[in-house]
Protein backbone atom coordinates (compact mmCIF):
# COMPACT_ATOMS: atom_id res chain seq x y z
CA UNK A 1 0.00 0.00 0.00
CA UNK A 2 1.51 3.61 -0.35
CA UNK A 3 1.56 5.83 2.39
CA UNK A 4 -2.14 7.69 1.02
CA UNK A 5 -3.60 4.60 1.06
CA UNK A 6 -2.15 3.50 4.77
CA UNK A 7 -3.36 6.73 5.93
CA UNK A 8 -6.48 6.54 4.88
CA UNK A 9 -6.74 2.85 6.16
CA UNK A 10 -5.91 4.41 9.67
CA UNK A 11 -8.78 7.26 9.61
CA UNK A 12 -11.34 5.01 8.21
CA UNK A 13 -10.41 2.54 11.11
CA UNK A 14 -10.49 5.29 13.96
CA UNK A 15 -13.98 7.09 12.51
CA UNK A 16 -14.96 3.58 12.33
CA UNK A 17 -14.36 2.86 16.34
CA UNK A 18 -16.23 6.31 17.22
CA UNK A 19 -19.31 7.19 19.03
CA UNK A 20 -21.80 7.66 16.57
CA UNK A 21 -24.19 10.42 17.19
CA UNK A 22 -26.56 12.85 15.81
CA UNK A 23 -25.30 15.78 14.18
CA UNK A 24 -27.99 18.66 15.66
CA UNK A 25 -27.92 22.22 15.55
CA UNK A 26 -23.94 21.97 15.19
CA UNK A 27 -23.37 19.59 18.10
CA UNK A 28 -22.67 15.89 18.55
CA UNK A 29 -25.65 14.74 20.86
CA UNK A 30 -27.32 11.11 21.91
CA UNK A 31 -30.48 10.03 20.43
CA UNK A 32 -33.47 10.77 23.32
CA UNK A 33 -33.64 6.88 23.72
CA UNK A 34 -30.18 6.19 23.37
CA UNK A 35 -30.15 3.46 20.99
CA UNK A 36 -27.93 2.60 18.07
CA UNK A 37 -28.35 -0.11 15.62
CA UNK A 38 -25.36 -1.71 13.30
CA UNK A 39 -24.15 -0.96 9.88
CA UNK A 40 -22.36 -3.68 8.35
CA UNK A 41 -19.92 -4.14 5.60
CA UNK A 42 -21.25 -5.77 2.27
CA UNK A 43 -18.05 -7.51 1.40
CA UNK A 44 -17.64 -9.62 4.61
CA UNK A 45 -21.31 -9.08 5.89
CA UNK A 46 -20.06 -8.05 9.39
CA UNK A 47 -20.68 -5.26 11.34
CA UNK A 48 -18.55 -1.89 11.25
CA UNK A 49 -20.43 0.52 13.66
CA UNK A 50 -23.13 1.25 15.53
CA UNK A 51 -24.77 4.37 14.84
CA UNK A 52 -27.07 6.70 16.82
CA UNK A 53 -31.01 5.48 16.29
CA UNK A 54 -32.80 8.84 16.12
CA UNK A 55 -36.72 8.78 16.14
CA UNK A 56 -39.14 11.28 15.95
CA UNK A 57 -38.31 12.88 19.13
CA UNK A 58 -34.68 13.69 17.44
CA UNK A 59 -36.28 14.84 14.34
CA UNK A 60 -38.11 17.32 16.26
CA UNK A 61 -34.68 18.59 17.66
CA UNK A 62 -33.17 18.66 14.51
CA UNK A 63 -36.42 20.20 12.72
CA UNK A 64 -36.74 22.69 15.54
CA UNK A 65 -32.66 23.65 15.19
CA UNK A 66 -33.49 24.22 10.78
CA UNK A 67 -36.20 26.14 11.93
CA UNK A 68 -34.10 28.64 14.29
CA UNK A 69 -30.87 28.92 11.60
CA UNK A 70 -33.58 29.78 8.49
CA UNK A 71 -35.84 32.02 10.88
CA UNK A 72 -32.93 34.14 13.08
CA UNK A 73 -29.46 32.36 12.15
CA UNK A 74 -27.12 34.20 9.70
CA UNK A 75 -27.78 32.22 6.66
CA UNK A 76 -30.31 33.10 4.65
CA UNK A 77 -29.37 37.01 5.26
CA UNK A 78 -25.52 36.56 3.77
CA UNK A 79 -25.22 37.51 0.97
CA UNK A 80 -25.22 35.17 -2.27
CA UNK A 81 -21.48 35.76 -2.58
CA UNK A 82 -20.75 34.81 0.79
CA UNK A 83 -22.72 31.51 0.68
CA UNK A 84 -21.13 30.28 -2.92
CA UNK A 85 -17.85 30.97 -0.56
CA UNK A 86 -18.53 28.72 1.93
CA UNK A 87 -19.59 26.18 -0.43
CA UNK A 88 -16.63 25.97 -2.70
CA UNK A 89 -14.42 25.25 0.72
CA UNK A 90 -17.14 22.42 0.86
CA UNK A 91 -16.22 21.09 -2.22
CA UNK A 92 -12.43 21.79 -1.53
CA UNK A 93 -12.75 19.73 1.69
CA UNK A 94 -14.72 17.07 0.52
CA UNK A 95 -11.53 16.80 -1.93
CA UNK A 96 -8.68 17.06 0.66
CA UNK A 97 -10.45 14.34 2.45
CA UNK A 98 -10.99 12.32 -0.52
CA UNK A 99 -9.04 9.21 -0.12
CA UNK A 100 -10.62 8.94 3.41
CA UNK A 101 -14.37 9.79 2.67
CA UNK A 102 -14.07 6.75 -0.83
CA UNK A 103 -12.61 4.01 1.55
CA UNK A 104 -15.28 5.10 4.31
CA UNK A 105 -17.89 4.68 1.13
CA UNK A 106 -16.72 1.34 0.31
CA UNK A 107 -16.41 -0.26 3.16
CA UNK A 108 -20.27 1.29 4.36
CA UNK A 109 -21.82 -0.13 0.48
CA UNK A 110 -19.58 -2.30 -0.82
CA UNK A 111 -18.79 -0.52 -4.39
CA UNK A 112 -15.63 -0.09 -5.88
CA UNK A 113 -12.94 2.09 -4.70
CA UNK A 114 -12.52 3.64 -8.09
CA UNK A 115 -15.98 4.69 -8.44
CA UNK A 116 -16.17 5.44 -4.96
CA UNK A 117 -13.08 8.22 -5.15
CA UNK A 118 -14.73 9.15 -8.94
CA UNK A 119 -18.64 8.92 -8.43
CA UNK A 120 -18.78 10.17 -5.04
CA UNK A 121 -16.24 11.94 -3.99
CA UNK A 122 -15.15 13.73 -7.37
CA UNK A 123 -19.20 13.57 -7.79
CA UNK A 124 -19.81 15.48 -4.43
CA UNK A 125 -17.32 18.31 -4.95
CA UNK A 126 -18.07 19.25 -8.78
CA UNK A 127 -21.80 19.20 -7.45
CA UNK A 128 -20.69 21.65 -4.24
CA UNK A 129 -18.62 24.07 -6.81
CA UNK A 130 -21.81 23.74 -9.64
CA UNK A 131 -24.21 24.67 -6.61
CA UNK A 132 -21.94 27.25 -5.22
CA UNK A 133 -22.24 29.19 -8.92
CA UNK A 134 -25.80 29.40 -8.81
CA UNK A 135 -25.90 31.19 -5.92
CA UNK A 136 -25.02 34.17 -7.24
CA UNK A 137 -27.67 33.39 -9.77
CA UNK A 138 -30.87 32.90 -8.24
CA UNK A 139 -33.08 35.70 -9.07
CA UNK A 140 -36.39 36.92 -9.82
CA UNK A 141 -37.47 39.25 -13.12
CA UNK A 142 -39.92 42.40 -14.34
CA UNK A 143 -42.97 41.56 -15.36
CA UNK A 144 -44.69 43.93 -17.45
CA UNK A 145 -48.50 44.32 -16.57
CA UNK A 146 -51.27 43.99 -18.79
CA UNK A 147 -53.78 45.88 -16.34
CA UNK A 148 -54.48 49.87 -16.73
CA UNK A 149 -52.39 52.41 -14.88
CA UNK A 150 -48.84 52.61 -14.39
CA UNK A 151 -46.62 49.68 -12.60
CA UNK A 152 -43.71 48.35 -11.36
CA UNK A 153 -43.89 44.35 -11.32
CA UNK A 154 -41.28 42.09 -10.49
CA UNK A 155 -41.04 38.43 -8.96
CA UNK A 156 -38.59 37.41 -6.13
CA UNK A 157 -37.19 33.62 -5.43
CA UNK A 158 -36.72 33.10 -2.15
CA UNK A 159 -35.49 29.89 0.03
CA UNK A 160 -38.30 27.75 0.78
CA UNK A 161 -37.32 27.24 3.87
CA UNK A 162 -36.93 24.38 6.01
CA UNK A 163 -36.32 21.33 3.86
CA UNK A 164 -36.06 17.63 4.39
CA UNK A 165 -33.75 15.70 2.97
CA UNK A 166 -33.66 11.64 2.50
CA UNK A 167 -31.39 9.73 0.43
CA UNK A 168 -30.70 6.31 -0.82
CA UNK A 169 -27.99 4.23 -0.15
CA UNK A 170 -26.80 3.54 -3.57
CA UNK A 171 -24.88 6.65 -3.79
CA UNK A 172 -24.99 7.79 0.11
CA UNK A 173 -22.39 11.06 -0.39
CA UNK A 174 -23.28 12.03 -3.65
CA UNK A 175 -27.07 11.83 -3.06
CA UNK A 176 -26.91 13.75 0.04
CA UNK A 177 -24.42 16.65 -1.82
CA UNK A 178 -27.17 16.75 -4.32
CA UNK A 179 -30.32 17.72 -1.96
CA UNK A 180 -27.68 19.90 0.31
CA UNK A 181 -26.04 21.80 -1.87
CA UNK A 182 -28.65 23.62 -4.01
CA UNK A 183 -30.66 23.64 -1.03
CA UNK A 184 -27.70 25.83 1.07
CA UNK A 185 -26.88 27.85 -2.09
CA UNK A 186 -30.30 29.88 -2.16
CA UNK A 187 -30.22 30.32 1.71
CA UNK A 188 -32.24 26.86 3.05
CA UNK A 189 -31.55 24.57 5.85
CA UNK A 190 -31.58 21.03 5.98
CA UNK A 191 -32.34 18.36 8.24
CA UNK A 192 -31.08 15.06 6.23
CA UNK A 193 -31.87 11.52 7.26
CA UNK A 194 -29.23 8.99 5.45
CA UNK A 195 -30.55 5.90 4.82
CA UNK A 196 -29.90 3.14 7.27
CA UNK A 197 -27.79 0.64 5.42
CA UNK A 198 -24.97 3.57 4.70
CA UNK A 199 -24.76 6.60 7.03
CA UNK A 200 -21.37 6.69 7.74
CA UNK A 201 -20.26 9.28 5.09
CA UNK A 202 -23.38 11.50 6.14
CA UNK A 203 -21.86 11.68 9.19
CA UNK A 204 -18.51 12.94 7.91
CA UNK A 205 -20.07 14.86 5.41
CA UNK A 206 -21.50 16.94 8.46
CA UNK A 207 -17.84 17.43 10.05
CA UNK A 208 -17.11 19.04 6.80
CA UNK A 209 -19.50 21.03 6.20
CA UNK A 210 -18.99 22.46 10.15
CA UNK A 211 -14.82 22.49 8.65
CA UNK A 212 -16.19 25.22 5.81
CA UNK A 213 -18.11 27.16 8.28
CA UNK A 214 -21.70 26.13 7.36
CA UNK A 215 -23.27 27.92 10.43
CA UNK A 216 -24.61 25.46 13.36
CA UNK A 217 -28.20 24.59 12.72
CA UNK A 218 -27.83 24.88 9.01
CA UNK A 219 -27.78 21.41 8.23
CA UNK A 220 -28.42 18.47 10.67
CA UNK A 221 -27.86 14.92 10.25
CA UNK A 222 -30.28 12.02 12.19
CA UNK A 223 -29.44 8.92 11.45
CA UNK A 224 -32.06 6.21 11.59
CA UNK A 225 -35.19 4.28 10.05
CA UNK A 226 -37.35 5.40 7.54
CA UNK A 227 -40.50 3.43 9.96
CA UNK A 228 -40.16 6.33 12.37
CA UNK A 229 -37.18 9.05 11.66
CA UNK A 230 -37.81 9.22 8.13
CA UNK A 231 -42.04 9.01 8.61
CA UNK A 232 -41.44 12.04 11.27
CA UNK A 233 -39.67 13.90 9.15
CA UNK A 234 -42.00 13.91 5.98
CA UNK A 235 -44.86 14.31 8.19
CA UNK A 236 -43.30 17.36 10.49
CA UNK A 237 -45.33 20.42 10.35
CA UNK A 238 -41.79 22.92 10.21
CA UNK A 239 -40.81 21.25 7.33
CA UNK A 240 -41.53 23.51 4.12
CA UNK A 241 -40.01 20.64 1.80
CA UNK A 242 -39.20 17.41 1.56
CA UNK A 243 -36.58 16.40 -1.18
CA UNK A 244 -36.53 12.00 -1.87
CA UNK A 245 -34.49 9.62 -3.60
CA UNK A 246 -35.35 6.12 -3.26
CA UNK A 247 -37.97 3.36 -3.78
CA UNK A 248 -41.44 4.27 -5.98
CA UNK A 249 -43.46 2.69 -2.76
CA UNK A 250 -41.73 5.15 -0.35
CA UNK A 251 -42.25 7.90 -2.58
CA UNK A 252 -46.02 7.62 -2.68
CA UNK A 253 -45.82 7.56 1.23
CA UNK A 254 -44.41 10.67 1.42
CA UNK A 255 -46.66 12.42 -1.06
CA UNK A 256 -49.24 11.14 1.77
CA UNK A 257 -47.52 12.06 4.94
CA UNK A 258 -46.70 15.43 3.49
CA UNK A 259 -50.20 16.90 2.89
CA UNK A 260 -50.71 17.63 6.34
CA UNK A 261 -49.24 20.99 5.98
CA UNK A 262 -48.68 21.21 2.22
CA UNK A 263 -45.43 21.06 2.09
CA UNK A 264 -43.60 20.70 -0.77
CA UNK A 265 -42.57 17.45 -2.47
CA UNK A 266 -39.50 16.57 -4.80
CA UNK A 267 -39.09 12.36 -5.94
CA UNK A 268 -36.25 10.84 -7.78
CA UNK A 269 -38.15 7.23 -7.74
CA UNK A 270 -37.21 3.75 -9.48
CA UNK A 271 -36.74 2.98 -13.15
CA UNK A 272 -36.85 0.56 -15.18
CA UNK A 273 -34.68 2.19 -18.38
CA UNK A 274 -35.11 0.88 -22.09
CA UNK A 275 -32.07 0.47 -24.04
CA UNK A 276 -32.52 0.31 -27.93
CA UNK A 277 -29.47 -0.71 -30.25
CA UNK A 278 -30.73 -0.33 -33.63
CA UNK A 279 -28.83 -2.48 -36.95
CA UNK A 280 -26.56 0.41 -37.83
CA UNK A 281 -25.00 1.30 -34.26
CA UNK A 282 -21.90 0.66 -33.62
CA UNK A 283 -21.71 -2.86 -31.67
CA UNK A 284 -18.27 -2.30 -29.92
CA UNK A 285 -19.43 0.35 -28.10
CA UNK A 286 -22.52 -0.23 -27.77
CA UNK A 287 -21.82 -3.87 -26.33
CA UNK A 288 -19.42 -1.86 -23.70
CA UNK A 289 -21.74 0.94 -22.58
CA UNK A 290 -24.70 -1.11 -22.00
CA UNK A 291 -22.33 -3.90 -19.70
CA UNK A 292 -21.22 -0.96 -18.26
CA UNK A 293 -25.04 0.73 -17.86
CA UNK A 294 -26.22 -2.83 -16.51
CA UNK A 295 -23.64 -3.33 -13.76
CA UNK A 296 -21.90 -0.56 -12.34
CA UNK A 297 -21.95 -0.43 -9.00
CA UNK A 298 -23.14 -3.87 -9.43
CA UNK A 299 -26.51 -2.67 -11.04
CA UNK A 300 -27.71 -0.52 -7.93
CA UNK A 301 -28.60 2.70 -10.09
CA UNK A 302 -32.19 3.70 -10.44
CA UNK A 303 -31.08 5.10 -14.33
CA UNK A 304 -29.28 1.53 -15.00
CA UNK A 305 -30.48 0.73 -18.53
CA UNK A 306 -31.84 -2.92 -17.34
CA UNK A 307 -34.58 -3.54 -20.52
CA UNK A 308 -32.16 -4.14 -23.46
CA UNK A 309 -33.79 -4.63 -26.95
CA UNK A 310 -31.75 -4.98 -30.15
CA UNK A 311 -32.44 -4.92 -33.80
CA UNK A 312 -33.16 -8.62 -34.79
CA UNK A 313 -30.14 -8.64 -37.18
CA UNK A 314 -27.53 -8.76 -34.55
CA UNK A 315 -29.58 -9.66 -31.64
CA UNK A 316 -27.56 -13.05 -31.03
CA UNK A 317 -24.17 -11.59 -32.05
CA UNK A 318 -24.53 -8.82 -29.18
CA UNK A 319 -26.16 -11.04 -26.63
CA UNK A 320 -23.05 -13.16 -27.14
CA UNK A 321 -20.92 -10.05 -26.44
CA UNK A 322 -22.40 -8.95 -23.63
CA UNK A 323 -22.22 -12.66 -22.08
CA UNK A 324 -18.60 -12.81 -22.68
CA UNK A 325 -18.40 -9.16 -21.09
CA UNK A 326 -20.67 -9.96 -18.39
CA UNK A 327 -18.43 -13.65 -17.39
CA UNK A 328 -15.43 -11.77 -17.72
CA UNK A 329 -16.35 -9.30 -14.96
CA UNK A 330 -14.18 -10.14 -11.36
CA UNK A 331 -16.41 -10.68 -8.61
CA UNK A 332 -15.26 -9.16 -5.55
CA UNK A 333 -14.53 -6.18 -2.93
CA UNK A 334 -14.86 -2.84 -3.42
CA UNK A 335 -11.09 -2.55 -1.75
CA UNK A 336 -9.41 -4.93 -3.93
CA UNK A 337 -8.24 -2.76 -6.97
CA UNK A 338 -8.69 -6.00 -9.12
CA UNK A 339 -12.17 -6.37 -8.79
CA UNK A 340 -14.64 -5.47 -11.23
CA UNK A 341 -18.19 -5.66 -10.02
CA UNK A 342 -18.48 -5.85 -5.99
CA UNK A 343 -21.01 -6.77 -3.72
CA UNK A 344 -24.78 -5.76 -3.27
CA UNK A 345 -25.47 -3.62 -0.35
CA UNK A 346 -26.99 -6.07 2.05
CA UNK A 347 -28.55 -9.67 2.71
CA UNK A 348 -31.64 -8.66 1.68
CA UNK A 349 -30.81 -7.06 -1.12
CA UNK A 350 -28.83 -9.82 -2.44
CA UNK A 351 -32.09 -11.98 -1.57
CA UNK A 352 -34.29 -9.86 -2.82
CA UNK A 353 -32.35 -9.47 -6.51
CA UNK A 354 -32.01 -13.61 -6.39
CA UNK A 355 -35.48 -14.33 -6.09
CA UNK A 356 -36.56 -11.83 -9.03
CA UNK A 357 -33.73 -13.74 -10.98
CA UNK A 358 -35.62 -17.25 -10.09
CA UNK A 359 -38.82 -15.32 -11.24
CA UNK A 360 -37.51 -14.01 -14.48
CA UNK A 361 -35.99 -17.10 -15.36
CA UNK A 362 -39.78 -18.98 -16.24
CA UNK A 363 -40.44 -18.72 -19.81
CA UNK A 364 -37.35 -17.23 -20.62
CA UNK A 365 -33.80 -17.95 -21.28
CA UNK A 366 -31.16 -17.40 -18.36
CA UNK A 367 -27.68 -16.19 -20.63
CA UNK A 368 -25.28 -16.23 -17.95
CA UNK A 369 -25.46 -15.58 -14.16
CA UNK A 370 -28.07 -16.11 -11.75
CA UNK A 371 -26.52 -17.21 -8.59
CA UNK A 372 -24.75 -16.08 -5.59
CA UNK A 373 -21.08 -15.70 -5.28
CA UNK A 374 -19.19 -17.43 -2.23
CA UNK A 375 -20.14 -17.94 1.12
CA UNK A 376 -19.02 -14.52 2.83
CA UNK A 377 -20.83 -10.95 1.58
CA UNK A 378 -23.73 -10.05 -0.95
CA UNK A 379 -22.13 -11.13 -4.31
CA UNK A 380 -24.43 -12.09 -7.16
CA UNK A 381 -23.11 -12.93 -10.23
CA UNK A 382 -23.53 -10.67 -13.45
CA UNK A 383 -26.94 -12.32 -14.91
CA UNK A 384 -28.30 -11.91 -18.68
CA UNK A 385 -32.03 -13.00 -19.32
CA UNK A 386 -33.19 -12.91 -22.80
CA UNK A 387 -36.39 -13.43 -24.18
CA UNK A 388 -38.70 -12.80 -21.30
CA UNK A 389 -42.42 -11.60 -22.22
CA UNK A 390 -43.29 -7.77 -22.52
CA UNK A 391 -45.62 -8.01 -19.54
CA UNK A 392 -43.13 -10.58 -17.04
CA UNK A 393 -41.85 -9.50 -13.81
CA UNK A 394 -38.26 -9.09 -15.08
CA UNK A 395 -39.36 -6.63 -17.87
CA UNK A 396 -41.90 -4.35 -15.45
CA UNK A 397 -40.00 -4.48 -12.45
CA UNK A 398 -36.74 -2.43 -10.87
CA UNK A 399 -34.23 -5.05 -9.96
CA UNK A 400 -31.75 -3.03 -8.35
CA UNK A 401 -29.00 -5.67 -9.19
CA UNK A 402 -26.99 -6.66 -11.97
CA UNK A 403 -29.58 -8.41 -14.02
CA UNK A 404 -30.06 -7.31 -17.50
CA UNK A 405 -32.96 -8.60 -19.74
CA UNK A 406 -32.76 -8.51 -23.41
CA UNK A 407 -35.26 -9.12 -26.24
CA UNK A 408 -35.05 -8.46 -29.85
CA UNK A 409 -37.20 -6.03 -32.60
CA UNK A 410 -37.39 -6.11 -36.61
CA UNK A 411 -39.25 -3.59 -37.11
CA UNK A 412 -38.09 0.40 -38.55
CA UNK A 413 -41.52 1.64 -36.91
CA UNK A 414 -40.94 4.10 -34.19
CA UNK A 415 -44.39 4.25 -32.96
CA UNK A 416 -44.14 0.34 -32.47
CA UNK A 417 -40.71 0.68 -30.91
CA UNK A 418 -42.23 3.43 -28.51
CA UNK A 419 -45.12 1.84 -27.30
CA UNK A 420 -42.33 -1.11 -26.18
CA UNK A 421 -39.87 1.45 -24.77
CA UNK A 422 -42.86 3.00 -23.07
CA UNK A 423 -44.67 -0.13 -21.56
CA UNK A 424 -43.52 0.58 -17.69
CA UNK A 425 -44.85 2.29 -14.79
CA UNK A 426 -41.67 4.45 -14.88
CA UNK A 427 -39.86 6.70 -17.22
CA UNK A 428 -36.62 7.70 -15.90
CA UNK A 429 -34.06 6.95 -18.06
CA UNK A 430 -33.62 5.58 -21.63
CA UNK A 431 -30.50 5.20 -24.36
CA UNK A 432 -30.73 5.29 -28.33
CA UNK A 433 -27.83 3.84 -29.89
CA UNK A 434 -28.03 4.48 -33.79
CA UNK A 435 -26.19 6.60 -36.21
CA UNK A 436 -28.82 7.50 -37.67
CA UNK A 437 -29.48 11.65 -36.22
CA UNK A 438 -32.94 11.54 -38.09
CA UNK A 439 -34.22 8.24 -35.82
CA UNK A 440 -32.12 9.53 -33.20
CA UNK A 441 -34.18 13.08 -32.71
CA UNK A 442 -37.44 11.13 -33.67
CA UNK A 443 -37.20 8.49 -31.50
CA UNK A 444 -35.56 10.66 -28.60
CA UNK A 445 -39.01 12.42 -28.52
CA UNK A 446 -41.33 9.80 -28.59
CA UNK A 447 -39.94 7.89 -25.61
CA UNK A 448 -41.82 8.78 -22.17
CA UNK A 449 -38.45 9.88 -20.10
CA UNK A 450 -36.91 12.64 -17.79
CA UNK A 451 -33.26 12.02 -19.86
CA UNK A 452 -32.69 10.21 -23.52
CA UNK A 453 -28.96 10.27 -24.36
CA UNK A 454 -27.53 8.97 -27.59
CA UNK A 455 -24.58 6.83 -28.10
CA UNK A 456 -23.55 6.88 -24.40
CA UNK A 457 -23.92 5.22 -21.38
CA UNK A 458 -26.04 6.09 -18.48
CA UNK A 459 -24.83 9.06 -16.98
CA UNK A 460 -25.51 12.44 -15.22
CA UNK A 461 -24.45 15.98 -15.57
CA UNK A 462 -24.83 18.69 -13.19
CA UNK A 463 -25.73 21.35 -16.06
CA UNK A 464 -28.91 19.14 -16.95
CA UNK A 465 -31.86 18.75 -15.06
CA UNK A 466 -32.41 14.69 -13.99
CA UNK A 467 -35.98 13.24 -12.69
CA UNK A 468 -38.60 11.16 -14.26
CA UNK A 469 -42.12 11.16 -16.11
CA UNK A 470 -45.05 8.69 -14.18
CA UNK A 471 -43.74 6.77 -11.14
CA UNK A 472 -40.61 7.66 -11.71
CA UNK A 473 -41.19 10.92 -9.47
CA UNK A 474 -41.45 14.18 -9.33
CA UNK A 475 -39.17 17.29 -9.85
CA UNK A 476 -36.06 17.53 -10.93
CA UNK A 477 -32.47 17.56 -9.47
CA UNK A 478 -29.55 19.43 -11.04
CA UNK A 479 -29.25 21.94 -13.59
CA UNK A 480 -31.37 25.76 -13.07
CA UNK A 481 -34.07 23.62 -12.31
CA UNK A 482 -32.89 21.69 -9.71
CA UNK A 483 -31.60 25.00 -8.03
CA UNK A 484 -35.42 26.22 -8.52
CA UNK A 485 -36.74 23.32 -6.51
CA UNK A 486 -35.59 24.70 -3.09
CA UNK A 487 -37.24 28.45 -3.81
CA UNK A 488 -40.44 30.08 -3.24
CA UNK A 489 -41.90 32.60 -5.87
CA UNK A 490 -43.30 35.72 -5.21
CA UNK A 491 -45.20 38.04 -7.03
CA UNK A 492 -44.49 41.99 -6.36
CA UNK A 493 -46.50 44.58 -8.21
CA UNK A 494 -46.58 48.33 -7.16
CA UNK A 495 -48.78 50.99 -8.68
CA UNK A 496 -47.44 54.26 -9.69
Amino acid sequence: MTTSQNDANAKVDAFLKRRHQLFIGGQWVDPVEGETFPVYDPALGQEIAQVAKGKAADIDKAVAAASRAFESGPWPKMSPSERARILFRVADLIEQYGDELALLETRNQGKLLAIARFAEVGGSAEHFRYMAGWATKVGGETIPMNGGGDWHAYTLREPIGVVGAITPWNFPLSMASQKIAPALAVGCTVVLKPAENTPLTALRLAEILQEAGVPDGVVNVVTGFGSDAGAALTAHPLVDKITFTGSTAVGKTIVHAATGNMKKVSLELGGKSPVFVFADADIDKAVEAVAGGIFFNSGQVCAAGSRLYVHASIYDNMLKALAGAAQSLKVGPGVDPTSQIGPLVSAKQQAAVLAMIEEGTHGADLITGGKRVGDTGYYVEPTIIANAGPQSKIMQDEVFGPVLAANSFDTDDLDVLAREANNSIYGLFANIWTKDVSVAHQFARKIKSGTVRVNAMVGLDNALPFGGYKQSGWGRESGRVGVEEFTQVKSVAIQL
